[in-house]
Parts: structure tokens; sequence; C-alpha cells
């Protein structure tokens, strides 16, 4: 009776601990998210990741980085990849792709791509690799207290009054070399020949080429920057906090771009990775991105209140056919040439 006894409590305590071993598992699983740090991500977490862990029990881990320290990343694991999905923008997602460090986006395991409008979705030939999660642009940001008239004109940002208080973005920066491209148009420069630009950019007396919109975002509040170029996402978060900060769409325009998702190739959690993704595109998340970070929504039939709809890269009435959207693949083909002229011809006159 007693070796009875015994067995039985054998095999309660096992089937006790194949319980908890399978409880340990489906609580221990997760996934590896490379998104971008501040405002950004806590965007990322509240609008996606929290509800994707409510609905399917995993983890999201964050990697925290700018779009193309992610791609570095990637390229780095190319064979053995930790990272499973990875938002980056738009530019740099065309790099990670003709660097091959990423998967396939197929409806068939993310049917909310269907919710997406034609413009979001990148393909190379036929497949898709990137995603859009909406769309953000590129204007002046200014404090309402130094400037107290809205600046008209990119041009204004070389008035003497305003020598050593502006910020611009570097190469580092996703949108730096598109950056050189535009300030070419406003100043009427010919883009085959950048040399009278970069004259002009390195008499430009600023307080800091920025790496990222957590540094702008920065600068501005210390009031180590006064104006210069920002993302309406960070501007519109200053704003919101109450600082005496403005935002402005010169007359020369400003020029957009998006946040994307990506599956990387070899993910260690593919079948997660695409829930998570999937989870995304879905009406909530871009509604919520949208009040968040005034990202203009990839996903169709989105509404949002009126303030914030005000806030959209494309105003409160516009769409993404009014956004000025480069062609990237010509911008990456000179982007190495551009870095390289920049940080002779322009950091180093700082």
């Amino acid at each position: 009776m007693a070796t009875l006894n015994r067995s039985a409590l054998g095999a309660a305590l096992l089937g006790a601990g194949l319980l908890m071993a399978g409880t340990a598992t489906a609580q221990d699983k997760k996934i590896t998210v490379a998104w971008y740090g501040g405002n950004w991500g806590d965007a990322f977490r509240t609008c996606v990741a929290d509800p994707y862990t409510k609905a399917t029990g995993v983890t999201v881990v964050p990697e925290v980085g700018t779009s193309t320290t992610t791609l570095a990343k990637l390229q780095q694991q190319k064979n053995a990849p930790t990272i499973d999905v990875a938002w980056m923008d738009g530019g740099i997602s065309e790099l990670a792709q003709q660097a091959g460090v990423l998967d396939t986006l197929d409806p068939a395991t993310i049917p909310n791509l269907n919710n997406v409008i034609d413009q979001g979705v990148y393909r190379d030939g036929k497949a898709a690799y990137a995603v859009s999660t909406g769309y953000y642009s590129l204007g002046i940001t200014y404090n309402t207290k130094e400037v107290p008239q809205a600046p008209t004109s990119w041009k204004d940002l070389w008035k003497p009054e305003y020598a050593g208080a502006v910020a611009v973005p570097s190469p580092a920066n996703s949108s730096g070399v598109p950056f050189v491209f535009f300030l070419a148009r406003v100043w009427a420069v010919d883009p085959s020949n950048l040399a009278p630009l970069y004259t002009k950019l390195s008499s430009l007396d600023t307080a800091l080429y920025f790496d990222s919109s957590g540094a702008a975002s920065n600068a501005y509040q210390s009031g180590e920057a006064i104006i210069g170029a920002h993302f309406n996402v960070g501007a519109w978060d200053l704003i919101d906090k109450g600082l005496p900060i403005g935002f402005a769409v010169p007359k020369e325009g400003a020029w957009a771009t998006d946040a994307r998702l990506h599956l990387v190739k070899n993910a260690p959690h593919a079948a997660d990775a695409k829930k998570f993704i999937d989870t995304a595109l879905t009406p909530d998340a871009a509604a919520c991105l949208a009040t968040r970070l005034y990202l203009g929504p990839a996903v169709k039939g989105v509404q949002v209140p009126k303030d914030v709809a005000r806030k959209l890269p494309w105003g409160a009435e516009g769409s993404v056919e009014n956004l000025s959207l480069f062609d990237w693949n010509l911008i990456n083909s000179r982007r190495a040439e551009v870095t390289d002229a920049w940080n002779r011809q322009v950091a180093r006159k700082r």
C-alpha cells in the first residue's frame, strides 16, 4: 500500500511538473521588435505591443535604436538574427531589402495587409517586403518666445539672429540625406552638382546636427536650438506638453516619409512575428498611432478626432496624395556620396 502511494505521489508530481513546464513555456514566449526611442517607442508599445501581448500572451522585447542602427544590427546578425520584427524608415527600408535581411509579407499569414492603401505596401517585384504604419513630415520647429513670428521659408534658418541656435538632421538620421536634396530644391541648386549647397550648409551656424528625433526634441526643449528642422511627430509632442514650441510648413513645403514594419529573414519566432505585424495593421492600432504620434494612417478608413486630424502630415482634409515623397532608390544611390561630402565639407567646418 505504501509503495502504491509513493507511485501515485510520483505520478502526481510528474504531472504537476509537466503542467508547470507547459505553463512556463507559454508564459515565456517572446519576440524581439526593433523600434525607435522616446515617444515613438512609447506609442509603439501602447498601440501595438500591449494589445498584441494581451491577445496572444507573447511578450514583446524592444530593441531600441534608429533605423540606421537597426539596419546595421540586421546585417551583423544576418546568419543568426535575434530580432524578429523591425521598424525602419523609408529609405533605410529599401537598403535593408537590398541587403537581403528581410522576409516577404504574405496576406495569407498577415491578412490585415489587405487593409493597407496601395502606396503603403512596398514591393520588390510582386513580393511585399515592408508595410507602412503611418506617414510623417519634416517641417520647421521653433521656440515661440525666441521666434514670435512663424517662419515662412527654409531660408530663414540662415538669418543672423538665429546663429548658433539652429538644428538640422545629420546623414545618420533617416531624414539627413533626403534633406540635402530637399534643400537643393529650396536654393535652386542642380542636384547633379551639390557643391554650392554644401557651401551654403557650411555657412549655417548650427547648434547641432541631430542623429535622432529624440536628440532634436531635447535640443528644442532645453533651448539649445530655437529653430530648425524637426518631424511633425516630435514637434507636436513638445507642443502638447505645453512647451513654447511652434511647427510650420514653409512656403517651399515639407518632405515626407513613413515608418515601416518588416519581418526579419530567418526570424527566430516568425509565426508570432507575423501576428505582431498583423496587429499593427488594424484600424485600432492605426488610429492609436495617429493620436499618439500624429502619423498619417496607411490603413484604410481610419477616423480620428478633428484636433488630431489637423496635426497629421497632410492636414485635416488631405491624404497621402498631398505628400511630397522621394524616390528612395535615387536617394540611396547617392547616399554614400552625400554622406562623405557632408562629413568633409559641412560637419568639419562647425
